[in-house]
């Protein structure tokens, strides 16, 4: 057997201390994982934070940047949040990677735990579909000067404080006026992420081949402030005009918090994830899955 891969990484998601009996297998099912891949004749890495962190010392580790550097191939064995740091950590290198799902099926992390031997031989093996996914590069500027800076895959999220009323908001396209927006945020999200919070406040669907942003309200004071889909060769800007304790978070995993004046330019990133499935797998499977949809009005 000829392998298109030969050393892979793998990475794992943290457990909670107190939840040793889920801790416990989730361990047990990344290390099975590793196993199956030794037992292929790859050369085989655990993300050594995470070897640490559950105690992991019987195995060859490295960092998540010498992954990058050096691994042909990444393996994520968690859910979406653990896929979406590893993706954002590793797009600037470029590597190829694979999700396997520990719990339910996820959008990013398709393989599920059970299936994992059989879809994997068939990517070490060549036979897989590349699938590549557009980044958001965003900012904080305040008078002018960059305070925060951040990679997002899903989402750059605008959040009015937990006390406070409404946030409002100026929206420029292309340094174009676009709205004066009144809600209790506004979303910014690729195509990857407009099945995330994109979608529980009511924006569309889009396939993860659209070049598009999807600019979406949270609850916005005027009803009339509608979903709309942008080309992301677009840069975004959104000023804080008025609202306390206001803060913006990148993939949920990353938060600043902003004051009056701060603006958020949200552009395309010049680097993008690298996701492999196995052949036979289908973006509409996975929708249909995940969101329960009927086909010819039975249920999956």
């Amino acid at each position: 057997m000829t392998l298109a891969f030969h050393r892979v990484g793998l990475v794992g998601k943290y457990h909670d201390a107190n939840l040793a009996a889920r801790g416990g297998k989730a361990v047990e099912d990344l290390l099975s994982v590793a196993r199956f891949l030794e037992q292929r004749g790859c050369a085989v890495d655990i993300e050594e934070e995470w070897a640490r962190y559950e105690g992991v010392t019987d195995c060859t580790s490295r960092s998540l940047e010498d992954m990058g550097r050096e691994c042909d191939l990444v393996v994520v064995v968690g859910g979406d949040g653990t896929m979406l740091g590893v993706a954002r950590q590793l797009a600037p290198f470029s590597v190829p990677l694979i999700g396997i799902n520990q719990g339910r099926l996820g959008f990013i992390t398709d393989i599920s735990y059970r299936d994992f031997a059989s879809s994997l031989a068939l990517v070490l093996e060549g036979e897989y579909i590349e699938d590549h996914r557009c980044l958001i590069d965003a900012q904080v500027l305040r008078a002018g000067s960059v305070v925060f800076a951040a990679l997002a895959l899903n989402d750059v999220v605008v959040n009015r404080g937990a006390t406070a009323g409404m946030v409002e908001l100026q929206v420029r396209v292309d340094g174009h006026f676009v709205a004066s927006q009144r809600a209790d945020g506004l979303i910014v999200a690729s195509a990857t992420g407009s099945t995330a919070y994109n979608l529980s406040a009511g924006g569309p669907l889009l396939h993860p081949a659209v070049a598009g942003w999807v600019l979406a309200p949270i609850a916005p004071h005027t009803l009339s402030n509608r979903p709309i889909v942008l080309p992301n060769s677009s840069t975004i800007t959104l000023e804080i005009v008025a609202g306390r304790d206001a803060s913006a978070s990148f993939d949920t995993q990353s938060l600043a918090s902003l004051a009056v004046g701060d603006c958020i330019a949200v552009r395309l990133s010049e680097h993008r994830a690298r996701f492999l499935h196995p052949h036979g797998w289908s973006y509409f499977d996975t929708l249909r899955r995940k969101l329960l949809w009927n086909e010819r009005g039975l249920l999956p």
